[in-house]
Formats: structure tokens, sequence, C-alpha cells
């Protein structure tokens, strides 16, 4: 699965967009200095998120909307098709 599958996968079972929850997530006080368990637990009691998409969105939380560069244009189920993450939402593309 594609970083941005997984962040697309957050956003169906949320209804929230990324950038909707990374926004949230400041207003709680999250930023890249946040230890990747405490947000993942908020992810989780918050939205039930699992571990391996919350880390998806974590890693967005630490680096920006970039996706891994080894992961793009490769071949496998991890690739992206660009570096540039959307955040703004399924509905927006």
């Amino acid at each position: 699965m594609s970083y941005q599958a997984y962040l697309d996968a957050i956003e169906t079972k949320t209804g929230r967009t990324p950038q909707q929850l990374l926004d949230e997530a400041a207003g709680r006080g999250y930023g890249p200095e946040t230890k990747a368990t405490e947000f993942l637990a908020w992810l989780k009691d918050e939205y039930d998120v699992g571990r391996g998409h919350a880390m998806a969105l974590y890693g967005v939380l630490k680096n920006g909307p970039t996706a891994p560069v080894k992961h793009v244009g490769s071949a496998g189920s991890h690739r992206d098709e660009s570096l540039e993450l959307r955040l703004d939402g399924i509905a927006a593309r």
C-alpha cells in the first residue's frame, strides 16, 4: 500500500481529511517533536486508526507531505506516483 493509499484509507475510516486530522493534532499540541507512541495512541483512542495507518500520518506530521523517495516511481505495493502527498482529501482530486 502506498503512503497516499494509507492516507486515503484514514480519511475513509474517520471521515476527516489528512489535513483536518493534522490541524486537530496541532490544536492538541502535537508536532514534529511529538513521540510516535503519543500520536498513535491519540489516533487509536479518538478514531480507532490502526498502527500502520497511523504511522503513515505520523510520517507526514514529522516530515511534511512528502512520500519517501525510495518508493516514488518504483515497482511494488508501496509505490507512490509522486513525492507530493495530497492532504486535502479524496474529493479534491
